[in-house]
């Protein structure tokens, strides 16, 4: 039996190794393109600016306030006696002149009392004419026997009993005086009392308030009861407003006042501070002062009790070039390191010279231009709190300032935002500045 040879066969490496570096270009590819692709998918977008643009118009820089109005002169009329409401002669918003009737308390009573007072001063009268008759006829009988007393004919016990009893008569005369005297001022009392039945006007006014019906019985025992509230020209008005302990300092007699009311909420009223009270009120630890502004209402469309929010304009500037006061706090990012050393520049040349910069000086906005934000140094003047006065600088209208964007976390939409351009960021880094 034949046996046929069978032949092995080792493999070559070398051909594996050739296959292997030919491969590793192709890895490297791959992972470039993935690297690329991944870098691609982390880079942050363009950022998006929210920006507002540089605009002419007027600052104010004001205080608020908020009060209630009332008329400059306002009356309690009340009634300084007791009794049933006769009658009614005035209602609300019935304008009354000074000395005009408005109202009457049944003076039956009142009327009786004046009766008896005067009838008791008749019976006064007719004493002290007794009086004086039984003075006199003691009087005569004094002389009668002082006349006799040298004679002999009278003891001089009944001389001095005599001169008694016309002393005594005498002084019921003057009794009697006092009694009429006392009886008069009944008279002129009940007479007072049954006046005051008639309720008038103290002033010329409107009435604004009545508290009383027909028929109903008034208490004035301890105080007089309010029956009308009259105010008086209605065409001068009070504000009578709250203002806080750290800004009553600096309100002055003379200055604008503006303010507004519910009633009619589109309208803007004028008025000026006529005085700032020294008085202080306290509630719940806040200290308030009253500030009292002067206001005119020839309209007649602002009312007793109307509440109001006031603004007292401390400074203004009309026609002045202003931004959002938000703008000078915005910095884009990878700006903060570039600020300080600025800032650490500033310093280093101002030191030593003692030279007093003034307000706003060194401040910034950043304006976008070409897509990109640039810096533009400023200075600031006069603020409301919403924007502020640009007085100097590299500024100018219409420039769109940057107040936020896309990067900031408190950054929120307004209603013009522009996307940066320069072909985006990448790998998140910062904008170009200038």
């Amino acid at each position: 039996m034949e046996t046929t040879p069978v032949m092995i066969t080792r493999p070559t490496w070398r051909g594996g190794r050739r296959r292997a570096l030919l491969a590793l270009p192709v890895v490297a590819l791959v992972a470039a393109g993935a690297w690329v692709g991944i870098a691609r998918w982390r880079a942050a977008p363009p950022p998006t600016y929210t920006t507002t643009e540089a605009a002419r118009g007027d600052v104010v820089q004001a205080v608020t306030a908020s009060g209630t109005l009332s008329p400059v002169v306002q009356v309690q009329v009340g009634s300084q006696v007791s009794g049933r409401i006769a009658e009614l002669l005035v209602d609300y918003n019935d304008r009354v002149t000074r000395g005009q009737v408005i109202a009457r308390i049944d003076p039956q009573s009142f009327a009786s009392d004046v009766a008896q007072a005067k009838a008791r001063l008749t019976s006064a009268r007719a004493d002290l004419d007794k009086a004086r008759a039984v003075a006199a006829n003691a009087k005569t009988q004094h002389d009668r026997l002082a006349g006799l007393l040298a004679t002999g004919a009278v003891a001089r016990a009944d001389v001095d009993a005599a001169l008694a009893d016309w002393r005594s008569a005498d002084a019921q005369v003057v009794a009697a005086r006092a009694s009429i005297n006392e009886a008069s001022s009944a008279v002129g009392k009940a007479d007072t009392s049954l006046g005051y039945t008639t309720i008038r006007s103290p002033i010329d006014g409107v009435v604004i308030s009545r508290s009383v019906d027909l028929g109903q019985t008034v208490a004035a025992s301890l105080s007089a009861p309010t029956l009308f509230v009259i105010a008086g020209d209605l065409r001068e008005m009070e504000l009578h407003t709250a203002v806080a302990e750290s800004d009553v300092g600096q309100l002055t007699a003379g200055m604008k006042v503006e303010f507004t009311v519910d009633a009619f909420p589109a309208k803007t009223f004028k008025g000026t501070v006529k005085q700032v009270r020294y008085e202080a009120t306290t509630v719940s630890n806040v200290v308030t002062y009253d500030a009292v502004v002067a206001v005119r209402n020839d309209d007649l469309d602002l009312r007793p009790g109307m509440t109001a929010n006031a603004r007292f304009v401390i400074d203004e500037r009309h026609d002045v070039l202003a931004v959002p006061t938000r703008a000078l706090r915005y910095r884009p990012p990878g700006a903060q390191a570039w600020t300080k050393q600025r800032a650490e520049q500033r310093a280093a040349r101002g030191a030593g010279d003692g030279a007093r910069r003034p307000r706003g000086a060194g401040t910034a906005v950043w304006v976008l231009r070409n897509g990109a934000p640039v810096r533009v140094p400023v200075e600031t003047g006069l603020s409301d709190g919403t924007k502020i006065e640009i007085t100097s600088g590299g500024l100018s209208a219409s420039d769109l300032v940057i107040t936020a964007d896309s990067t900031s976390a408190s950054s929120t939409p307004a209603p013009t935002q522009q996307r940066g351009g320069g072909g985006g960021r990448q790998g998140g880094g910062p904008p170009r500045i200038f």
